[in-house]
């Protein structure tokens, strides 16, 4: 499939070289540096453009690939006239791309991305388009670049992004402030990761729930007051303590 990306970023970048690799084609790249895009573009074997009016027409697929703030300000300024058009947002409607053509969508991928990666991720794709046409095109895209491939329409695809904030970007602001904790009581933060890695990989076999350690879920006042009194400096830690024994005190009751 010929296929121009719109934006330059981690999402745009990471995707590119996904489709380059399943043997997709990408004609173009978009990007506001000319400097950046170019990178990108070179890479992927790509020309670079700076203007969206000057996106080829003869490509198949559009993808819209940039902060999601930004997704209606490059809508305005689109109209084209073939191909579909998708952004790849979990948090904004398919609907801020009704002008930009007829046959337009999502390509959502359910996964944290940076361009640094040596290793591509696996990425779960969410699509949903304004034709079941359009939709059934979509998954076989996706297809080509996941063995994991659902339809989910503006709701789902919300709700799903919320709880993909919630084990992603929450649990690794727990790992920063752990790692602060760490390095100020001079202990080594590194020594966790192997637990993180593995409390991560049971997740494969069995719910989370029932995955479940630690003193809160074993009614363990005493090592509790232990790490309170540990945290009696550390205002923000000691909160989240308290707040996450106490969840995990009422799921488990």
């Amino acid at each position: 499939m010929k296929i121009t990306l719109i934006g330059t970023g981690n999402v745009a970048t990471v995707l590119g070289r996904k489709f380059v690799q399943a043997g997709h084609e990408v004609l173009q790249v978009y990007g506001r540096q000319q400097e950046v895009a170019t990178q990108l573009a070179e890479e992927l074997h790509s020309s670079a453009v700076t203007d969206l009016h000057s996106l080829h027409p003869s490509a198949e697929l559009y993808i819209i690939a940039v902060a999601d703030a930004a997704i209606p300000q490059v809508a305005a300024a689109l109209s084209l006239n073939h191909g579909i058009v998708v952004h790849t947002a979990g948090s904004v409607s398919k609907e801020v791309l009704r002008e930009c053509s007829e046959y337009y969508g999502v390509l959502y991928p359910l996964q944290s991305m940076r361009k640094e990666m040596d290793v591509l991720p696996d990425i779960p794709f969410l699509v949903d388009a304004n034709t079941d046409a359009a939709i059934e095109q979509l998954k076989g895209i996706a297809h080509t670049l996941s063995g994991q491939v659902q339809v989910a329409d503006d709701e789902q695809r919300l709700k799903l992004h919320l709880a993909a904030v919630m084990v992603s970007n929450f649990t690794n602001h727990l790992y920063a402030l752990a790692d602060d904790y760490c390095r100020e009581e001079k202990v080594d933060f590194r020594l966790l990761i192997p637990l993180i890695t593995e409390v991560a990989q049971r997740l494969h076999r069995w719910p989370p729930a029932e995955m479940q350690t630690g003193p809160a879920v074993r009614d363990d006042e005493g090592t509790i007051r232990k790490h309170l009194d540990l945290l009696k400096d550390h205002t923000a830690l000691r909160n989240l303590y308290r707040l996450f024994t106490d969840s995990i005190r009422d799921m488990y009751k």
